[in-house]
């Protein structure tokens, strides 16, 4: 084993891991540079969207692979790639104004790249630590991604205003590859032997509570534990996304607010203190209290989120959501780890992160034909309502897995 590698070694590792995920938040610039595709180059909302939306699904689907990927050849390795392939698209993106090839630059090629970047930071900063710390690390890591928006939004908007669509995405491509790459080097998994030092004062998990065993993704999703939190993570998610996606036509339609840009920093700032909070108190109180703790919030907010038509309680709503929103983020891969072991959970998580791809389509698709049906969001409140209801049911539900070689598999479930 390397000589003198100590716990400072894994904070460079988790700190890198946010940096990455700050720098991935390129993603967040598209609801403005979505809206100056509409207004400069005339493209129709619809083509407007259509980047971002493959970039999203390109996203989930990346991650699925590039989480095997890391495990076999490193995560340093995977999220250099990753960072290539998203200043790429970025550039290539600057080289066109067409709707399809700008949508393969940015949605495919980008899309991958933050896929696999994102993939591979979380799992090699696990390592170095504690098993009691799984949730802490995985907030502060996450935590990334829900904060790039409050300098990426402002900062797009900057360029645009300067040097127009094209020049913006060139200095955005560059920007990732020269901060982007170099961080990258730093996001190693620890040394063959390497055992993470306890804690003071951390009490002994009881067996019950976690596996001994590192399963691989076939034997993973063999469980009725991982269709448990699968369905949850869908159906817990796709709330939170209908608010992000929808939050300034919302603000216009339910409190008359003009400008709701304000909403979308006040998403990003409880978005990231979510998934940092939601680790932490995992971490004193267990993953799946913590889960029901966030789902009934959740629930409770969307029963009430017609109600909020002035400035004061629409920013309350919002703030609410996007805790929730980013709990999840920190909660469901600091569950996996505890289930299924942290060896594989690359691979793993990119199985599990498929619920997350499909949670981007259930909310906006949801909000989109209850307002051309009804012309307000009421009814899509109450069905996301309805839907974190069932996820509470099945947090209720969901045991860890024993500290056994033995898996319990689907075939168990007509006899529990």
């Amino acid at each position: 084993m390397k000589k003198n590698v100590t716990i400072k070694d894994g904070w460079k590792v988790l700190l890198a891991g946010l940096c990455i995920n700050l720098t991935l938040g390129v993603l967040y610039s598209w609801s403005v540079i979505k809206k100056a595709l509409i207004h400069d180059w005339h493209w129709t909302n619809s083509d407007a969207s259509l980047p971002y939306t493959v970039a999203i699904l390109v996203w989930a689907i990346a991650l699925l692979f590039a989480g095997r990927l890391q495990d076999k050849i490193g995560p340093r390795k995977v999220v250099t790639i990753g960072a290539i392939f998203t200043g790429a698209g970025l550039i290539l993106a600057s080289l066109t104004s067409s709707v399809p090839a700008l949508t393969i630059a940015f949605g495919v090629l980008a899309g991958t790249g933050i896929g696999f970047a994102y993939s591979a930071v979380t799992p090699p900063a696990l390592k170095w630590f504690h098993p009691s710390k799984k949730g802490m690390v995985t907030g502060i890591v996450v935590s990334g991604m829900g904060l790039a928006s409050l300098y990426i939004a402002p900062m797009t908007t900057m360029l645009l205003q300067k040097y127009g669509i094209s020049k913006s995405f060139l200095i955005l491509g560059i920007f990732i590859l020269v901060v982007a790459v170099p961080i990258a080097q730093l996001i190693t998994n620890p040394p063959t032997g390497y055992v993470p030092p306890e804690p003071k004062n951390v009490p002994k998990p009881k067996a019950k509570n976690i596996s001994t065993k590192n399963f691989q993704w076939k034997e993973m999703v063999k469980t009725k534990q991982f269709y448990f939190l699968w369905i949850m993570f869908a159906l817990s998610s796709s709330a939170g996304l209908m608010i992000i996606g929808n939050i300034a036509t919302i603000a216009k339609m339910q409190a008359n607010l003009e400008n709701g840009f304000f909403l979308v920093g006040l998403l990003a700032i409880f978005n990231a203190s979510g998934r940092l909070a939601a680790g932490f108190l995992s971490d004193k109180i267990g993953r799946v209290k913590t889960m029901m703790i966030v789902f009934g919030l959740q629930a409770v907010n969307m029963a009430l989120f017609a109600t909020y038509t002035t400035p004061m309680t629409i920013s309350i709503g919002t703030a609410l959501a996007g805790i929730g929103y980013g709990s999840l983020l920190s909660l469901f891969p600091s569950t996996l780890a505890d289930y299924y072991g942290v060896k594989n959970f690359g691979a793993n998580y990119g199985v599990l992160y498929t619920a997350w791809g499909i949670s981007g389509t259930i909310g906006p698709i949801i909000a989109g034909i209850v307002v051309d049906k009804t012309g307000a969001y009421n009814l899509a409140y109450i069905i996301s309502g309805a839907l974190l209801v069932v996820a509470f049911a099945l947090a209720i539900i969901t045991k860890p897995i024993k500290a056994t070689n033995v898996v319990e598999r689907l075939d168990e479930v007509a006899v529990s």
